[in-house]
Order: structure tokens, then C-alpha cells, then sequence
């Protein structure tokens, strides 16, 4: 199962159970640092749940020993204390919820941070398969699922269930016989919940469906906005944006259908219980007589007033926790989804014991190295070669041949399937992958570049690298000619995507990125493929400037880059299949010789006749 299909929900499968021990432990485990909060909220709860109770319960005495025969002495006592009640009930609710949003807030907080954790050590491999919108929705809607879990979930359940408790015995304690009565009620209530849950986990089921699949459609056609907007396709995209956008809607409505039908019925079977009461209780305090063998027997007008207001207090908690359903629900589909994800073992695994090599000389050696995005279908295949410390390679080839690949597998992006790579003589295995990461520099070919200003990115999260330090990095590579234009100069915002810097500005900041570093290693991934006119010869002064004294492996698209190499390789399908200088090459008359005529000669010619035009202009 890939990882697109693994965290999809099916649209077939109802969500999962309301409750699932297995995934409340391991809620528990980030809830557990946090559990004197969530303990004082349940007792604050079951307080103003007392409290509440209470308040009623002074009513009814009021009604009986002052009101009805009319002494008022001792009234004003009884008032007080009600009064006292209501404000314990007020204060203890705003303390509940606070501890118990501390509590949850505090725990989601590290659940985002360790899934964010985990995202950063999933392969690369996991991210070529699995969308990134659905990756997104995990840490934002999965998360929020379970806010609402802690908000108004476990201890609000427990003290629903304490209140329903003590309700009942108060009205057993006041007539058995019509509490028995009205309680028939219940069961009704039961049936009527299981039948509508169950219609509303099948239009959950949908409404999780069509959300994940609005999520992944809307991060993919936002990053990808220029390119619909090239090719006039926005009404395409706003048609399939909404169709998703409909059925989501829809599914949303027959969940919301549903819940409103079954609030409206619990609504009438608590009005027909109020009513049941009224008729015999009011009879017999009306002195009607007893109907039905004394149901409401002895029944008093505050008993009467109690009655229908505890039961009001019952049916409410009672609805509630009908409702909760959902929420539990929700709450352990999103947790399972949000665990499966962080169960996912595509990690680049770290060694048990990382080599320790002091000293970077730059040695680099392949030995026949076999590797495939799918194991099934190699793209390199044997590839043995060896670059001596500070000898500069290029490595060229047709696209799609693996020349980027090599790359990937010197810092571990990905793993060899068969062979090794070893740097300095040791496996790259045996490195701390930061250790590793941090003697390699790599330009890719399409920089990415934060938020932040341009100093931020060329310093990209290493502390270690001064202010002033970076500017020296970017100054040799004459980025200050660059950031000149700028108001703030290297403190200037860098808009989402570099969008106010050209693509060869990126790539100095890319380029600068690596020299504050400063590795032993570099490799250049056709990293000045995509130059403009202006930015070309700050460009080339800065691959000069890379290279100096530094191991260097080029993937080659400008013949301009790989003139002043030492030797080249060629990729051909795959396989290593010539190495030489570029004299030695073309007079092989081979797969180089073919890639020159096809490719370079021509930039050759265009260059020539631009130098020949130049002094007649």
C-alpha cells in the first residue's frame, strides 16, 4: 500500500470506533504531563454539577416551607444561599473550561510538534507519493478534530455521567414510582440515537473523503496557479474544484439533516416527559387523586417543580452525550489517521554507531551502485566511479538518465538498493546523516527558498553562521549587487517562492547558502541551467568561486561549466558508460561526442558568432 492510498480515506469505510483503547493510551501519553489540569477540570465539573442540583433544590424548598404557607422567616437565608450556589456554579464552569483548554492545548501542542518531527525524518521517497495537502490536513483538521476532543469530550463526558447519576437518585429519592414512569422514555431515546448515528457515520465517512480530496486539490492547483492560468485552464480547474467542492457540501448538509431531525425528536420526548409529569404529579398536588396506583404520590408543588426540572437537567447531559458521539467518533478517526502517519517507518535510518571522521579530505567513490524510485525498475545500474579529494567532475547525459539521482544518494536523500558510497573511505551509512548533510553542499537546480528576509536564507536555520559571516558568503558571490536594488538591502522580505527575485538570484542564494558553510564537497545539480541574461556572469563567478579548493561533482547543462573540469562522466541509461576529458571524449566519437553535437555545438556556434559580432558592433 503506498502512502497516497494508506492515509486516503475510503469513502466505503464508516469511521472508526467511538472509543479505541489502543489509540486513547497513546492520546494519553501527551496528555499525561498535563493530567493535574485535567483532574481539577473534572472536579470543577462535578462541583458546578452539584452546585447546579443544589440550586434546584432550594427552589423546591423555597416552594414547600416558605412560598406555599406563606412564611417568609429564615426566606432571605435561603436566597443567600442560592445566590452563593449560582456564583460557585459561574465561577467553577469558567475555571472547568479553562483547565481543561490548557490541558488540551498544551497536549496538541507537542502532538503537532512530534508530528511535525516525524514528517522531517520521512524519506523522500514518502513525499514523491504521498500529496502534500493531505500531509497539511493531518496537522491542521486532524489536529483541530482532536481539540474538540479534550474541549468537550472525556471530562465532559465523565461529568455528564456523574450529573445523570445524581439526578436519578434525586428523583428516586423524591418518587420511585414516577421516576420508574418517565424513565420508560429512555429507551426510546437509545433506539433513536443508534438508528441516527449510524446514518450520520456514513455522511462523516463522505464528508472526510471529499475533504481530504478538497485539501490535496486545492495545495496542488494554488502552487501550480501560473501554470493553469499559461494553459487557460481555469474554468477546468474551477469545475473539478467544484465538484469536490459540492460533494463536501452535500455530505456536510445529511450529516447536519440528520443531527437537527434528532435533536428536534430528543426535544419532543423531553416535552412529552414534562408533560407525563404534569399530568400526574399536577393531579396530586392538585389533589386529583392518584391515578395509575399512585405514581406521583405524596408529591409536593416544590417536589413538583423539582421533578420537571431535574428531569430537564437529565435529558439535557443526555443529548449531549448523543452529540459527543460524533465528537469521539471524529476524535478517533482523526487520531488513527495522525498515528498511522506517524507510524509510517520510511525513515532514513541513522547508524547505531556514526563513524567518527574529524577531518573532510573530499574522497568520494560509487561502488556499483544500483538504485530505483521503484526497486523494480532501476535507474542507475552498477555505477562504480572515484573522484580524488578537490578534482572537479562533471557528470553529463540525457535527461532522465540519473545524473540528478547520484546526487540524491551522496547525502542519503535516498538509499542505495545494492553497492555503496563512501566518503573519505567510510560508507556514508556510518554518518550522522546532519554530520553527512553538513560536509556535502548541494545547488539544486530549482531553489526553494522561506520566509524571511535574504540574509534568513542564505543562513537557513544555522545559528552558528553570524550576520556578518553570511554577508561575507554572499558578498564574494556579489549578491550585494543584487540585494542593491532592494530598500532593506539583505533585509528585505523574501516573497512566498522568491517571487521578487529572479530564477539566477535564486541561485545565488542558493549558492551563498553553501559557502557560509562552507563543505568540503560540493555538487552542483544543473544548478545554472535556469539563468537570465543579467544575473549569467555573477552566476559563473560564483561556480569559480564554489569550486576553489573544494571536491566538486557538477551535473553539467551549460558547456560552460564543465570547460575548466578535470574529467567527465558520462550517464547513459543508467550506466557509467565513458569518463575522460572533453578532448578525450570527443575523439571517442561515442555517447559524449553525440550528447556535443546534439547540445553544445550548438551554444558553441551562437557564442562564437556573438563574439565575432561584438567588435564589428
Amino acid at each position: 500500500m503506498t502512502a497516497d492510498s494508506a492515509d486516503s480515506p475510503d469513502p466505503r469505510r464508516l469511521p472508526g470506533k467511538v472509543y479505541d483503547a489502543q489509540l486513547v493510551r497513546r492520546l494519553w501519553a501527551y496528555v499525561r504531563p498535563y493530567r493535574l489540569l485535567v483532574a481539577a477540570s473534572l472536579a470543577l465539573l462535578v462541583g458546578t454539577s452539584a452546585a447546579a442540583l443544589g440550586m434546584t433544590w432550594l427552589v423546591k424548598t423555597g416552594i414547600d416551607e416558605f412560598v406555599r404557607p406563606g412564611d417568609f422567616d429564615g426566606f432571605a437565608a435561603l436566597v443567600q444561599g442560592f445566590c452563593a450556589l449560582a456564583l460557585v456554579e459561574v465561577v467553577g464552569r469558567a475555571l472547568q473550561t479553562w483547565t481543561i483548554d490548557k490541558a488540551g492545548q498544551n497536549a496538541l501542542l507537542d502532538l503537532r510538534l512530534d508530528v511535525f518531527r516525524h514528517l522531517q525524518r520521512l524519506s523522500s521517497s514518502f513525499y514523491d507519493r504521498t500529496p502534500i495537502g493531505r500531509l497539511v490536513g493531518r496537522v491542521t483538521t486532524d489536529v483541530e478534530a482532536l481539540q474538540e476532543l479534550f474541549s468537550s469530550g472525556v471530562v465532559t463526558i465523565l461529568g455528564d455521567f456523574v450529573h445523570l447519576a445524581a439526578t436519578v437518585a434525586i428523583l428516586f429519592a423524591m418518587s420511585w414510582k414516577l421516576t420508574l414512569a418517565v424513565l420508560l422514555v429512555v429507551p426510546v431515546l437509545l433506539a433513536l440515537t443508534l438508528a441516527i448515528r449510524i446514518r450520520v457515520r456514513a455522511a462523516y465517512a463522505a464528508m472526510i473523503t471529499y475533504r481530504s480530496r478538497l485539501n490535496a486539490y486545492l495545495h496542488e492547483h494554488v502552487a501550480g496557479m501560473p501554470v493553469v492560468q499559461m494553459f487557460v485552464r481555469e474554468p477546468a480547474a474551477r469545475a473539478g474544484f467544484a465538484g469536490i467542492n459540492r460533494g463536501m457540501r452535500d455530505a456536510q448538509l445529511r450529516t447536519v439533516r440528520l443531527e437537527s431531525v434528532f435533536s428536534a425528536l430528543t426535544e419532543m420526548l423531553g416535552n412529552f416527559t414534562i408533560a407525563l409529569i404534569l399530568w400526574f404529579g399536577g393531579r396530586q398536588v392538585l389533589g386529583a387523586g392518584e391515578p395509575l396506583g399512585g405514581l406521583a404520590a405524596g408529591l409536593t408543588l416544590g417536589a413538583l417543580y423539582a421533578f420537571i426540572d431535574y428531569m430537564g437537567k437529565f435529558f439535557a447531559p443526555l443529548n449531549d452525550l448523543s452529540l459527543k458521539y460524533t465528537v469521539m467518533q471524529n476524535a478517533m478517526s482523526a487520531a488513527e489517521r495522525i498515528f498511522h502517519l506517524m507510524d509510517r517507518d520510511e525513515v532514513t535510518r541513522e547508524p547505531q554507531e556514526p563513524a567518527r571522521v574529524p577531518r573532510t579530505r573530499g574522497a568520494i567513490e560509487f561502488r556499483s551502485v544500483t538504485f530505483g524510485y521503484d526497486p523494480s525498475e532501476p535507474v542507475l545500474r552498477d555505477v562504480s566511479f572515484a573522484v580524488a579529494p578537490g578534482e572537479r567532475v562533471a557528470i553529463v547525459g540525457a535527461t532522465g538518465g540519473g545524473k540528478s539521482t547520484l546526487l540524491k544518494l551522496l547525502t542519503r536523500l535516498y538509499d542505495v538498493q545494492s553497492g555503496s558510497i563512501e566518503l573519505d573511505g567510510v560508507d556514508i551509512r556510518r554518518y550522522a546523516l546532519k554530520d553527512l548533510r553538513s560536509r556535502v553542499g548541494i545547488v539544486p537546480q530549482d531553489v526553494f527558498l522561506f520566509g524571511g528576509d535574504v540574509l534568513a536564507n542564505i543562513r537557513l536555520g544555522h545559528p552558528e553562521i553570524t550576520d556578518t559571516e553570511a554577508r561575507a558568503a554572499a558578498d564574494r558571490l556579489h549578491l550585494d549587487q543584487v540585494v542593491a536594488r532592494f530598500p532593506r538591502g539583505y533585509r528585505e522580505p523574501v516573497r512566498e517562492r522568491g517571487a521578487n527575485l529572479s530564477s539566477g538570484e535564486r541561485q545565488l542564494v542558493a549558492f551563498a547558502r553553501v559557502l557560509a558553510v562552507a563543505p568540503r564537497v560540493l555538487a552542483l545539480d544543473e544548478a545554472t541551467s535556469n539563468v537570465d541574461t543579467r544575473t549569467e556572469h555573477l552566476l559563473q563567478g560564483a561556480v569559480h568561486e564554489l569550486m576553489r579548493g573544494r571536491t566538486a561533482l557538477i551535473i553539467a547543462h551549460r558547456l560552460s561549466t564543465i570547460r575548466d573540469v578535470e574529467r567527465i562522466l558520462v550517464v547513459h541509461k543508467g550506466r557509467l558508460v565513458e569518463e575522460g576529458t572533453h578532448d578525450e571524449l570527443l575523439a571517442r566519437r561515442g555517447v559524449y561526442r553525440r550528447l556535443y553535437e546534439l547540445q553544445y555545438q550548438d551554444q558553441e556556434d551562437r557564442a562564437q558568432a556573438s563574439a565575432q559580432a561584438g567588435p564589428e558592433a
